[in-house]
């Protein structure tokens, strides 16, 4: 059924991308409009400085996409993406020390971005009422009866090196130009009121570096792991500022890995040779040894555009038709919680589930499409706020005063121990808290649940009553346990001489 002559897209990143798969079954013709000219293989571009950072896939957004592009995912892993339990593939350094490693329900396809856009890109190609036109800007937007009732965006404006202005009629245009998009700005040009914006910045920088990594025949036998994380520190008093850091040695296709580090409201390293000098100062050597033992393969890439925006559309007095946002032009996310793709692929296929119940593209439908986005941002949200609101660095509309901010820098880390803790030894918080990691459920939600609330009461009082299944707090400074601990699993007991 067709909705429309012609939708534009404008972006072909993975909000755009995403989009056109949702469009294609409903438009004559869907026309994606991204300003770089778009590489045939996994390669950086301009459009996407993120991309030299880590990126990973939560649940939400792989099935999203896997709905929108079936066989994606099975695409993703044949390019060299890769699936990982995180309690059993990754080195986990979280309080006193390393965790055990067990069997857990928390999973994620792990991949470049150049990677995942790449796979996105042909899987686009095969839409055959698709076109991807590259090289080109979008200028501005054609609108009728700007901010009245029934005003719609009916076009837009794009130039290129061929032409100066050209217009391009459209029936639906969607905004995925991210974080950066002027198309709030031209509507309030055209007649529409300032949309409210909330925003909250903590103060993000982060840093990461490629590597290659040696062969696995190469690799030590204590380097099992396809992950290593080290949380901030928890100590108070005096420590190296790169105690506070939040690490990642990320793995990716091509037996690769990023080394990455981020702070809130520290000043980052920027050379080559900070970079290694701050990795030796981390809570474990074991990082830095990590980084020795592989090749690197780029310079020190550094992104501190990491702020909390959310664009309320919805609060409009009459949202335009003719167009919606999706991604970070919507609603954009500290990227240090894994969100944005997730989030986009999931407007995404909200966008196509609402043009599946659609005869026209009356008002209604831009209402009930703007409730359901909405929605569904408000889980994502919730949990950058929940974190980002407790750092005394943050601003923006979202802050709280100084009195709720210390409440919440004080409970922040004793609930995350907590969950995490009992997820090692309860089953069902275990399962509860990777839905809620991978956007499947609200933090909320899982806290009211009545069996969470037993099994986290139970382990207070187990580990109170040293009753706990499973030891931890290894030794930071020795090599992550490799003993898998999962119910009835069988490896040596030597490692039990290193629990703290």
């Amino acid at each position: 059924m067709s909705l429309g002559t012609t939708a534009v897209v404008l972006g072909g990143s993975v909000a755009g991308l995403c989009a056109a798969g949702a469009l294609a079954p409903y438009f004559d013709d869907v026309v994606v409009l991204e300003r770089d000219e778009l590489p045939a293989d996994a390669e950086h571009r301009r459009g996407v400085p993120q991309s030299k950072h880590p990126h990973f896939l939560l649940n939400a957004g792989r099935r999203a996409i896997n709905d929108l592009f079936p066989g994606f995912e099975d695409d993703l892993i044949a390019a060299g993406g890769l699936h990982i339990v995180a309690s059993m593939d990754t080195a986990y350094l979280e309080g006193p020390g390393w965790t055990p490693r067990k069997q857990g329900a928390l999973s994620m396809v792990y991949g470049s971005r150049i990677l995942i856009e790449r796979v996105l890109r042909d899987k686009v190609r095969l839409l055959s009422n698709v076109t991807v036109r590259e090289g080109v800007s979008v200028s501005g937007i054609d609108t009728v009866g700007g901010g009245t009732p029934h005003g719609r965006v009916a076009g837009v404006h794009v130039s290129s090196s061929a032409a100066e202005d050209e217009r391009i009629d459209a029936d639906l245009v969607v905004d995925a130009m991210g974080r950066g998009s002027s198309v709030s700005d031209w509507l309030v040009a055209a007649g529409w009121p300032e949309t409210p914006v909330m925003t909250l910045d903590a103060k993000v920088t982060y840093v990461s570096r490629w590597y290659d990594l040696p062969s696995p025949e190469d690799r030590a036998a204590s380097w099992w792991w396809k992950h290593m994380v080290i949380m901030p520190t928890q100590e108070k008093g005096e420590h190296p500022d790169e105690h506070e850091f939040l690490v990642n040695f990320f793995p990716m296709e091509g037996n690769r890995s990023i080394a990455c580090m981020g702070s809130w409201g520290i000043d980052m390293p920027r050379t080559v040779d900070d970079f290694v000098a701050s990795a030796e100062r981390l809570r474990t050597p074991k990082f830095a040894a990590a980084m020795a033992a592989s090749e690197p393969t780029s310079e020190v890439h550094l992104t501190r555009a990491t702020g909390n925006k959310w664009r309320r559309y919805d609060r409009l007095p009459s949202a335009p038709q003719g167009i919606v946002f999706i991604g970070d032009a919507a609603c954009a996310f500290n990227p240090f919680y894994g969100q944005g793709m997730s989030a986009a692929a999931g407007s995404a296929l909200l966008l196509r589930e609402e043009l599946e119940s659609m005869t026209s593209l009356d008002q209604p439908f831009f209402t009930r499409f703007l409730s359901a986005q909405r929605k569904a941002l408000k889980v994502p949200w919730a949990m950058a706020m929940a974190r980002d609101r407790g750092y005394e660095c943050a601003t923006g509309s979202e802050t709280v005063p100084a009195w709720q901010r210390r409440i919440l820098a004080s409970m922040t880390w004793p609930m995350f121990n907590v969950i995490t803790g009992a997820a090692r030894e309860d089953a069902v918080i275990d399962d509860h808290f990777a839905r809620v990691f991978n956007m499947d459920e609200s933090i909320g939600a899982m806290m009211r649940n009545p069996r969470v609330l037993f099994g986290l009461l139970r382990f207070k009082v187990n580990s109170a009553l040293g009753r706990l299944t499973l030891p931890f707090g290894f030794d930071a400074q020795q090599d992550p346990p490799s003993r898998d601990w999962t119910l009835g699993a069988s490896s040596p007991d030597a490692e039990l001489e290193a629990t703290r």
